[in-house]
């Protein structure tokens, strides 16, 4: 009876002493605020389904949030846009780094690159699984309020480091959907016609502007191996039939487009429901 007595008095007391529940106030909401998520990056895998399912959900150090399988295509959610994938690595895009902390990643199984004795050469998409990976694009900067500029590739954020998504991702297919801007083109043939009848600009001409651009570019004045490289990636994006990283005269005349005000167009999105066309 007087260990009963005990340990009803101990709980008696542990009750006691118990904080009540927090009451919080939420009737008051910031208009001050916006969306964790302020890019959106996309990415290759390199790996099949099932490796890239492994490494992204396992012990691999990786991960993003979502994952769009080849061959069926099919779209796995694998972190909530809510919290933090490991994606993007060391990265800087327009004065913003480390972008795991402020971006969506979308991994896209594709074997990527096969070195072969005619060079470098790349996989291609299937059409479906593009089409999934632009409605689940749409959706997501619908979502989170994603603006356009900020749409991007592995490669934009590290180049030279990184190559996905490579030169066969159809990143004008996304600006025929509205989803992201791209060089007018009447512009880029009057500007390319002059530089070709002139001189090239020189190479502190193209640091500057491909700085202007986003690209963490070198300030050094020199073509050196890193100049290259991010040239090679701006050409990806905008003239993959050639992504040499040479300062020609197309290039220059597509840097000067690109950073010039009413340079870029920006067509208007198709409805929400509407399935991506297959064709740009």
């Amino acid at each position: 009876m007087k260990t009963k007595l005990l340990t009803l008095a101990a709980a008696a007391l542990l009750a006691a002493c118990a904080s009540p529940t927090l009451q919080i106030d939420r009737t008051h909401v910031s208009e001050n605020q916006d969306s964790r998520a302020q890019f959106l990056i996309l990415h290759y895998t390199v790996l099949d389904f099932d490796k890239s399912m492994k490494v992204l959900t396992t012990g691999g150090k990786v991960s993003a949030h979502y994952l769009v399988q080849d061959n069926p295509s099919k779209v796995f959610q694998l972190v909530d846009e809510n919290r933090r994938a490991w994606h993007a690595g060391v990265s800087y895009w327009a004065g913003a780094t480390n972008l795991n902390s402020a971006s969506i990643g979308i991994e896209i199984v594709n074997p990527g690159f096969t070195e072969t004795p005619m060079g470098r050469v790349y996989a291609p998409y299937p059409k479906a699984q593009m089409d999934d990976v632009i409605r689940l694009s749409q959706e997501i900067v619908a979502r989170q309020g994603i603006r356009s500029d900020r749409i991007l590739g592995h490669n934009d954020i590290a180049p030279g480091r990184k190559q996905d998504p490579g030169p066969e991702f159809p990143w004008k297919r996304f600006a025929e959907v509205g989803l992201i801007p791209w060089p007018d083109q009447t512009q880029v043939d009057i500007k390319t016609a002059i530089y070709q009848a002139g001189p090239v600009p020189d190479v502190n001409w193209f640091q500057d502007r491909l700085t202007k651009v986003g690209y963490q570019t070198p300030r050094t004045g020199v073509f050196d191996v890193a100049t290259r490289e991010v040239i090679s990636t701006f050409q990806m994006k905008y003239r993959p039939a050639n992504f040499s990283g040479d300062m020609d005269a197309e290039t220059a005349a597509l840097l000067e487009v690109v950073t010039t005000p009413g340079g870029m167009k920006t067509k208007t999105p198709p409805p929400a429901d509407a399935r991506p066309r297959s064709e740009y």
